[in-house]
């Protein structure tokens, strides 16, 4: 595994909450969503409703982007992570099973579950050097 990756994906798994920017016709949207992340096929599984401005967005337009951050005061310790993919469909049912061993309680809801297919990443660590970033690409 390549080292930018390996940290990226330890990033990504020490925290649970994204947030997700679609644009349709100059119309902007943003959200927060809890995710699980597949490793192996470079996901994250998001449930949402067709009814959200960002799903509608999506339907006409699957290219997105999206950061997860972890907020701190303290300079030395901020970590940042940008990236742009595509939304789609879920279908895959391991997938499935694993955004809801994350996230239970959201069977009761029957959500609809989504895939975003990651074309590249961008991590901000500055625990490595100020302003140091690790770049990964598909």
């Amino acid at each position: 595994m390549d080292r930018a990756f390996h940290k990226i994906a330890v990033f990504i798994k020490e925290h649970h909450v994204m947030s997700l920017a679609t644009n349709y016709e100059n119309d902007l949207s943003v959200c927060s969503l809890f995710y699980a992340f597949n490793e192996e096929k470079n996901i994250f599984i998001v449930a949402s409703s067709t009814e959200t401005k960002h799903i509608q967005h999506i339907m006409k337009n699957p290219k997105i982007a999206g950061n997860i951050l972890l907020e701190t005061k303290t300079i030395g310790e901020i970590k940042g992570l940008q990236f742009v993919g595509s939304f789609l469909k879920l279908a895959d049912s391991l997938d499935k099973l694993s955004y809801f061993k994350a996230y239970p309680y959201a069977l009761a809801l029957n959500p609809t579950l989504w895939q975003i297919e990651i074309e590249s990443f961008k991590l901000t660590d500055n625990s490595l050097g100020f302003g140091k970033k690790l770049l990964w690409e598909v």
